[in-house]
């Protein structure tokens, strides 16, 4: 099977992963030969780009590969996911069948991936974006909804500056302002029933009342 290394290897997957993802959302995505096994080498998946005369049209991801078929329009000749049909990205199984240390690897990263993901969705809804606009006229206005920053929930909160380990710059979240700070439990006698405003990465924008819902910062 054919082998990327370094750079390219991280390119090559992040790139796979989008197309094969997009078959999977949309329901195209169905391993091949499910009622067996079945071992392929780059030259005989080479014939399986869905071109005329082709036997199929497979896409080959972490070693394994997927009818994409259902999704023709997409991988056949010339459309936008061409370019991985019928070819292997990276070398994750032996001619035996079996996972090379490279597949562990790489399942590691995404593992790493997919935690780091969960933990900014988790973040986001803790300290979801603030709304914002500027105009050249009015200067620039930051505030707080049920819905601010694409999270639904059943708090408004005030706008703070979040600082952010590693970040250079701080952004608009919006804060809860009663009950117990998020990583405390909701019947913890001994909060203050100041929500997260005291969380040590917060500040106050200067110039706005501490619980406006909205700040505005003329020019």
């Amino acid at each position: 099977m054919l082998r990327l290394s370094g750079r390219g290897l991280l390119l090559g997957l992040a790139a796979a992963a989008t197309a094969v993802l997009a078959a999977r959302l949309m329901g195209w995505w169905s391993p091949s030969f499910r009622a067996g096994f079945r071992l392929f080498i780059p030259e005989e998946l080479a014939r399986y780009r869905g071109g005329p005369g082709d036997p199929g049209l497979y896409l080959a991801l972490l070693g394994r590969v997927y009818d994409v078929s259902s999704g023709r329009r997409h991988y056949e000749p010339g459309a936008h996911y061409s370019g991985f049909a019928g070819k292997v990205t990276g070398r994750f199984y032996g001619e035996d069948g079996l996972p090379t240390p490279a597949l562990t690897q790489v399942e590691a990263m995404i593992s790493k991936g997919l935690e780091a993901n969960q933990q900014a969705l988790k973040d986001k809804h803790k300290f979801p974006p603030c709304n914002s606009e500027w105009s050249s006229a009015r200067g620039g206005r930051f505030w707080c909804s049920p819905d601010s920053g694409g999270v639904s929930r059943d708090w408004t909160g005030v706008p703070r500056k979040l600082y952010k380990p590693g970040a250079k710059e701080p952004h608009c979240v919006c804060v809860r302002t009663t009950g117990p700070p998020s990583d405390q439990a909701l019947d913890n006698p001994a909060h203050r029933n100041r929500g997260d405003l005291d969380h040590p990465n917060l500040e106050e924008y200067p110039g706005c009342p501490p619980l406006s819902m909205a700040c505005s910062f003329p020019l």
